[in-house]
């Protein structure tokens, strides 16, 4: 009986010290900002793990130059920019010079609105299976939404969608993104696909690509943003391949 009691009490005062110690006094040195944000008891501890007010401030331009040949591309999430925890939110500016391409991807864990302030960009998307140019009818292709989306226009890129931009101009082409998780997520969809082992590449190309030709894809497949050719006059809806230029 008294070692129950002692255990209790025991029990008792750790429960009491927890409860009593903010999360600001608490060590947590170990682990990252964006960790600690996350583990914040309350809105108002969180603002205090950011007493600098430069702590709520992104700068877009951080990264300029350090992107693919065909621009760059900054994202502001909960590990680039910590005060986005609690928000579900992310940011993406886009910076794309003449024929800058930004390639097929998809974003695992967020939908993406994008709003073009500077050129035109041709966008195109394919959302999932069972969607048809003809609705329920398999026979006419996966439908291929495609846009050309001026400046102070907007398109949407759903969550898990195929999507890709492409400048068609001969200036440089701004856009901003917003996305609905602090942790959108990004894949390449064909840096992916030419990850899995030869054989399924090949068995997914059947005929068309043999194991011997697949190493020679993988070193073909160009960055995130990469240098596109222009669109031919003659097949203005088209977006040619890419070239690493």
């Amino acid at each position: 009986m008294q070692l129950t009691s002692l255990l209790a009490a025991t029990i008792l005062s750790l429960t009491a010290t927890t409860i009593a110690t903010p999360i600001t006094q608490r060590d947590y040195s170990t682990l990252s900002l964006s960790a600690q944000l996350a583990l914040a008891d309350t809105s108002a501890d969180r603002i205090a793990l950011l007493p600098d007010h430069a702590s709520f401030l992104f700068n877009f331009d951080v990264n300029r130059g350090k992107g693919g040949k065909g621009g760059d591309l900054t994202l502001a999430n909960r590990k680039t920019f910590p005060a986005l925890v609690g928000t579900q939110s992310a940011m993406a500016v886009g910076f794309l010079g003449p024929c800058g391409f930004n390639t097929p991807h998809v974003h695992l864990r967020g939908t993406e609105l994008q709003v073009v302030t500077q050129g035109t960009i041709h966008t195109e998307m394919i959302v999932e299976n069972g969607v048809f140019t003809t609705a329920g009818d398999a026979k006419s292709g996966r439908r291929l939404i495609q846009n050309d989306v001026g400046a102070n226009q907007m398109t949407v890129f759903y969550q898990g969608s195929v999507h890709t931009q492409f400048n068609t101009g001969c200036e440089a082409a701004t856009f901003v993104a917003s996305f609905n998780s602090e942790d959108p997520g990004t894949g390449q969809v064909a840096e992916e696909l030419f990850a899995l082992s030869d054989d399924v590449v090949s068995a997914a190309f059947g005929q068309a690509v043999d194991g011997a030709q697949v190493d020679d894809f993988k070193g073909k497949i160009p960055a995130s943003i990469a240098k596109g050719v222009e669109r031919s006059e003659e097949h203005t809806s088209e977006l040619q391949s890419p070239v690493l230029s």
